[in-house]
């Protein structure tokens, strides 16, 4: 049986299926969110990310995909934390989240990407992958962050959220 709880995994030694990128433009007490149309979380509502492309930085990726989901460019892009998402159908991914300050460009929907933007204090974390209700916050307080989460399809089994040091993501490797 695959492990359900953080503490069942050897973080040490884990390496991620892939690498992920996502970013969160809050401005004048909103924040920009999409409701993805398609792929893992289609219908979910979440930042605009994705998988980081070979050769890619993991901030380089986390720009294209906001211009390639909504057709802005992300202003003032800073590191914020990082998950490491342990699936038990052996999905892994490794996501280094970020926060913008600004967009440059009107948000515009895309075959991937409806935009929406949402006061933060009516962020719908009932129509969210249940970990955002965790870090969310923190990125929203300026507080970095490094979290451990295990998934079983949607449903959250267990997680890890600490503070972290670092000032930006880790090398591609991991």
């Amino acid at each position: 049986m695959p492990a359900q709880r953080v503490s069942e995994i050897e973080w040490s030694s884990w390496v991620p299926e892939l690498r992920a990128a996502e970013v969160l433009v809050v401005q004048s007490q909103s924040v920009l969110l999409i409701r993805k149309k398609r792929g893992l979380g289609a219908g979910k509502i979440n930042g605009p990310g994705g998988r980081l492309e070979a050769g890619e930085t993991v901030e380089a990726c986390a720009i294209r995909e906001v211009q390639e989901e909504l057709r802005v460019t992300p202003l003032c892009v800073e590191w914020s934390g990082e998950h490491r998402i342990q699936f038990l159908d052996g999905l892994s991914i490794h996501l280094d989240v970020f926060r913008a300050d600004a967009v440059q460009g009107t948000p515009t929907e895309t075959d991937e990407a409806l935009p929406l933007w949402f006061p933060l204090d009516r962020i719908p974390y009932e129509e969210m992958w249940a970990d955002t209700r965790v870090w969310l916050p923190w990125l929203l307080a300026r507080k970095r962050f490094s979290g451990r989460f295990v998934f079983d399809g949607d449903r959250m089994l267990d997680h890890v959220l600490e503070a972290s040091s670092r000032t930006g993501p880790r090398p591609n490797s991991t």
